[in-house]
C-alpha cells in the first residue's frame, strides 16, 4: 500500500475521531464498565457483574455478547485508575485505525484504482462515524472482522499469517456472537480460490466461542448461551413482530449507509465474493438480531464501499456525492449524540452533587444508560421495581428511558429543576416523539428523524412528607401512590395491583372507630395462606385463609388517637412467576378504613 495513503486514512480517521475524544458515557457503555469493574476483582468472570436494569437486579451472563470488550476495557480501567472519558476514546482510536487500514488493503486487492476513496467512503459509513464514539464492542468488532479477513487471504498466500489470522479470529469471536458468520464468508472464498487446504484454520471462531461456553459451565454452573437464550424468552425478543420491525429496519439502514447509489451498485455490479458478503451477512442479521440497529451492519460497510467506487470507477462525482451524503449523516448524528449524552453529565455536575457527607437524604436514579452512569458516579442509586422511597430523598429521572414504577413511602415528589436536552442540529438518533430506529426499533423505524422535539427532559426531585388524604385506598387510583409506603407495585389493568408479602400503606385516620377492611384475590399460582393485618404495630386480624379466590377481611371497629394510621398486610409465603423477578404474594384491590 502507497505511504501516502496509509497517512491520509490514518488523518482522515483522527478528524473523525478527534473533536469527540471527551464524548460522555452513553448507551450501553454503562453495562460494558459494569463488566470491567467487576472483572477488577474477578478478571475471568467480567460478565458476572450484577446490576440493575429496568428495575431488576440480573447480571451479565446472559449478556449478547462475549467479555472481549469487557476485558478490553478493565485493563484500561487498571491503567487509567477510574473512568477517564478522553483516556478511553482515546484507546479505542486504535480500533477504527486497525479496521479502517485494514479496508486500505482489502481495498488496494479489489479496486487498486479509487482504494483510497473507497476506504474514505467506508470511514463515512454514519454507524462507523456514530458508534466510534463509543466504547461498546461495535468497533472492536469491526476491527478485528475485518484484520481476519486481511490475515486470512494474506495467510493463504503466506503461511506466517496463520498465527494472526487465527488470533484475529478470537478476537473477533470474544467480540460478538456474529464472528462465526466468518465462518461460511472465508470458507466461500478459500472455495473460489482453489485453497480449501487452509479451511481448518476457520475453525477458530467457533472453537472460542465453544471454549468460553464450556469455562463458563465449568467455573459457574451455567452456560452463557443458555441464559441468553432465556432472556429472549422473557423479554419476548423473538418475536414475529420485532423480526418484521428488524428487517424493516435494517433495509432502511442498508439504504442510508453509504446513500442509494451503494444500493444500486450492489444491484447492477456483480462479484463474487464482495456479493456474497452483503448478501450473506445481511440474511443473518434478519434472522439473528432483533432491535434493528444500524450498528449491526458496519461489517457490510466494506464491500459496499468497494462495489460502489467500482461500479462508479469512471465517475469520481457520483463516488464524491456519495462521500458527502454519508459523511453529512454521520457527523450531523454525531454531533447530536455528543450533546445529548453530554446533557446528563453537565446537569449533573452542576446540581452539586453528590449530597454532602453525614446527608441523611438518599439519592435515587430512575433511568438507564449514560444518565445512571453520571447519576451513580454522583452517589445515586438505582430504582429498584417496586422501591419505596422517603420524605427526604431525592430522584433523578428521564422522561426518555423506561421508568420504573417505586412508591413515595406516603411522601410526593416535587420537581426541584428540569433540563430539557435540545440538540443544535434537528437531526435524531433517538428522543422524545422521535420515529428514529438508529439505535433500536423500540423507538421507531426510520434510519434517523428529523426533529425539533427534545430529546428527553431530566428532573432532578424531592420527596416531601405529606399526610395521607384518605382512609381508604382503591388500588385502581392513581392518586393512591402516595399512600403507599412499600411493597405494592403499579396499577395492572386499571383495577388492581400486585402486592408482596408484605405490604405497608399510610392511612388517614377517620374521626371515629371504624372496622378495616382489606379486599384482595389470591390466585392459583400464591402459595402463601397464613394472613395477619396489623393497625400501628398492633395485630388486628390473622387468619389462615381457605384458599385461592376472593377474599374479604372486616375486623371490629377500631379507634386510632393518632391523626394516621400504618396498615400492614402480611401474607406467609410468596412467589415469583416464570419471566418476573419480583417477589409476590397476592393481588391486592382495596383496603383501609370501611364501615
Amino acid at each position: 500500500m502507497p505511504r501516502k495513503h496509509i497517512l491520509a486514512v490514518v488523518a482522515f480517521v483522527l478528524f473523525l475521531r478527534l473533536p469527540f475524544i471527551n464524548q460522555a458515557i452513553q448507551g450501553d457503555d454503562y453495562y460494558y464498565l459494569a463488566a470491567a469493574q467487576h472483572a477488577q476483582t474477578d478478571p475471568l468472570h467480567p460478565h458476572h457483574a450484577r446490576y440493575v436494569f429496568l428495575g431488576e437486579v440480573i447480571d451479565m451472563r446472559g449478556h449478547p455478547h462475549p467479555p472481549g470488550n469487557a476485558w478490553i476495557l478493565a485493563g484500561l480501567l487498571a491503567v487509567a485508575g477510574d473512568v477517564r472519558e478522553p483516556v478511553f476514546h482515546g484507546a479505542y482510536i486504535g480500533f477504527s485505525l486497525i479496521a479502517a487500514l485494514s479496508m486500505l488493503w482489502l481495498a488496494h486487492r479489489y479496486a487498486p484504482r479509487r482504494a483510497l476513496e473507497a476506504t474514505v467512503l467506508f470511514c463515512a459509513v454514519p454507524a462507523f462515524v456514530v458508534n466510534g464514539t463509543s466504547i461498546e464492542a461495535d468497533l472492536p468488532l469491526l476491527a478485528f472482522w475485518m484484520l481476519s479477513i486481511v490475515w486470512v487471504m494474506k495467510a493463504t498466500e503466506d503461511g506466517r499469517y496463520a498465527g494472526p489470522a487465527a488470533l484475529a479470529m478470537s478476537a473477533c469471536a470474544l467480540m460478538a456472537y456474529q464472528s462465526v458468520l466468518l465462518i461460511p464468508l472465508m470458507g466461500y472464498w478459500l472455495w473460489r480460490e482453489g485453497r480449501l487446504r487452509w479451511s481448518p484454520l476457520l475453525l477458530v471462531p467457533a472453537a472460542t466461542l465453544a471454549g468460553y461456553q464450556v469455562f463458563e459451565r465449568i467455573s459457574s454452573g451455567d452456560l452463557p448461551a443458555q441464559v441468553l437464550a432465556g432472556h429472549f424468552q422473557t423479554y419476548g425478543l423473538q418475536r414475529l413482530e420485532m423480526k418484521l420491525k428488524n428487517a424493516i429496519a435494517l433495509a432502511g439502514h442498508l439504504v442510508v449507509m453509504l446513500s442509494p447509489l451503494a444500493v444500486w451498485a450492489l444491484m447492477r455490479r456483480r462479484h463474487g465474493f464482495l456479493t456474497v458478503w452483503v448478501a450473506m451477512f445481511f440474511a443473518a442479521a434478519l434472522v439473528l438480531f432483533f432491535a434493528g440497529s444500524a450498528r449491526y451492519l458496519l461489517p457490510l460497510a466494506a464491500p459496499l464501499a468497494i462495489l460502489l467506487v467500482l461500479h462508479f470507477e469512471e465517475r469520481p462525482l457520483l463516488i464524491g456525492a456519495a462521500l458527502v451524503w454519508s459523511l453529512s449523516i454521520g457527523l450531523g448524528l454525531a454531533w447530536v449524540n455528543y450533546q445529548h449524552w453530554d446533557a446528563y453529565r453537565a446537569a449533573i455536575r452542576a446540581a452539586r452533587l453528590p449530597l454532602p457527607d453525614g446527608s441523611t437524604r438518599r439519592l435515587w436514579v430512575n433511568g438507564e444508560w449514560g444518565l445512571r452512569f453520571y447519576a451513580e458516579a454522583a452517589g445515586a442509586a438505582p430504582v429498584v421495581r417496586g422501591e419505596t422511597l422517603r420524605p427526604g430523598d431525592m430522584l433523578i429521572t428521564s422522561d426518555l428511558m423506561s421508568a420504573v414504577g417505586f412508591t413515595t413511602g406516603g411522601g410526593v415528589k416535587v420537581e426541584q429543576a428540569t433540563v430539557m436536552v435540545q440538540p443544535t442540529l434537528p437531526m435524531r438518533l433517538i428522543g422524545l416523539g422521535s420515529r428514529s430506529g438508529y439505535s433500536s426499533v423500540g423507538f421507531g423505524l426510520w434510519p434517523f428523524d428529523i426533529s425539533r422535539d427534545p430529546v428527553d427532559r431530566m428532573t432532578i426531585s424531592s420527596i416531601i412528607e405529606r399526610k395521607p388524604e384518605s382512609s381508604w385506598i382503591d388500588m385502581k387510583l392513581a392518586s393512591s401512590d402516595a399512600q403507599i409506603v412499600s411493597g405494592v407495585y403499579q396499577v395492572e389493568n386499571g383495577q388492581w395491583r400486585w402486592s408482596s408479602p408484605r405490604a405497608v400503606l399510610l392511612l388517614k385516620t377517620p374521626a371515629g372507630a371504624m372496622p378495616v377492611r382489606v379486599n384482595l384475590y389470591l390466585p392459583e399460582a400464591a402459595p402463601g395462606r397464613q394472613l395477619t393485618v396489623t393497625l400501628n404495630g398492633d395485630i388486628v386480624d390473622s387468619r389462615t385463609l381457605s384458599g385461592p379466590g376472593m377474599h374479604e377481611i372486616v375486623t371490629a371497629p377500631k379507634a386510632v388517637s393518632m391523626e394516621t394510621a400504618t396498615l400492614a398486610i402480611t401474607i406467609d409465603r410468596g412467589f415469583s412467576p416464570p419471566g418476573d423477578s419480583r417477589q409476590l404474594g397476592f393481588i391486592l384491590t382495596g383496603a383501609g378504613f370501611q364501615p
